[in-house]
């Protein structure tokens, strides 16, 4: 596995100034993207070459929802697939920890996302080893730490496989500050329609968040690399990070090696002979 580069979350800011001048800018900004991401989603399609695989980490509140739901808005259902893992069920606890993601990932021509992932078990088992200790892991190591170590390793192996096999993966922290957390959970309280996005294992969590902040760090130092990056992307103001995030997918998109079809000239003559018959009604 690489040379980790150690992150301090505390250095990076969970709010920068918007690279939009209004709301109206915003969406002006926003719109461009999602056209683009249209256009570039029907060649990505076409060429048929690659996937791509988009995976957003964060804690509660963080907007991630949000980021697919707008960023996501123009692309076309048949192209784009979103998975939402939560705790793994009694089926998927008797396979190895990677296996229930595995079996959503996109095919070539297809983009996924991933809300939440095979992180989850870096991320929520580090913080709570019980659940760690409940998914019966033989041989078991001594020290706990060997474990890490391990699915950090087999993270990035998995990943590097995928990349050499044609999926672009792209990974999202959404970077949120404990207050603006807090802030958005008086949201969901104070608004009805919003009431059933809270519960009080959301207040439980937040017990835990310098622990959290720990095992991202850990996380991201350990599977960041040159072909599957992570991204922290500050996230106190949704909009801004709804244009960061869009702009990444955009320029990850950009860069892939992509063309039409060339139609054959076998082809080219079966077409128009077929638009002979059309003509003719």
């Amino acid at each position: 596995m690489q040379e980790a580069h150690e992150v301090d979350l505390h250095k990076w800011p969970t709010l920068i100034d918007p690279v939009y001048k209004s709301k109206e800018h915003y969406q002006q900004l926003l719109g461009q993207h999602v056209t683009q991401l249209s256009e570039l989603q029907q060649l990505f399609y076409a060429t048929n070459r690659y996937a791509v695989l988009l995976i957003f980490q964060a804690m509660d509140a963080a907007g991630k929802d949000g980021v697919i739901k707008h960023v996501m808005s123009g692309i076309n259902p048949q192209g784009c697939q979103v998975f939402s893992f939560k705790h793994p069920s009694e089926a998927e606890l008797q396979h190895d920890f990677l296996w229930r993601t595995t079996l959503d990932l996109p095919e070539r021509g297809r983009i996924g996302i991933f809300n939440r992932s095979y992180y989850e078990e870096v991320l929520i088992a580090r913080v709570h080893p019980a659940l760690l200790r409940g998914e019966g892991i033989p041989d078991e190591p001594q020290h706990e730490k060997a474990v890490w170590h391990q699915r950090y390793r087999s993270i990035v192996d998995m990943e590097r496989h995928l990349h050499e096999n044609g999926t672009r993966i792209v990974k999202f922290y959404l970077h949120l500050s404990k207050d603006e957390q807090r802030k958005r959970f008086l949201g969901r309280i104070d608004e009805p329609q919003k009431n059933w996005k809270f519960s009080l294992a959301d207040i439980e969590e937040r017990k835990f968040w310098k622990d959290y902040m720990r095992a991202y760090e850990q996380c991201l130092s350990a599977t960041s690399t040159r072909d599957a990056p992570w991204y922290v992307v500050p996230a106190d103001d949704k909009r801004n990070t709804r244009l960061i995030v869009s702009r990444i997918v955009l320029d990850t998109l950009e860069g892939l090696k992509m063309t039409y079809p060339k139609t054959s000239a076998a082809r080219r003559r079966e077409l128009l002979a077929i638009r002979k018959r059309l003509s003719k009604g």
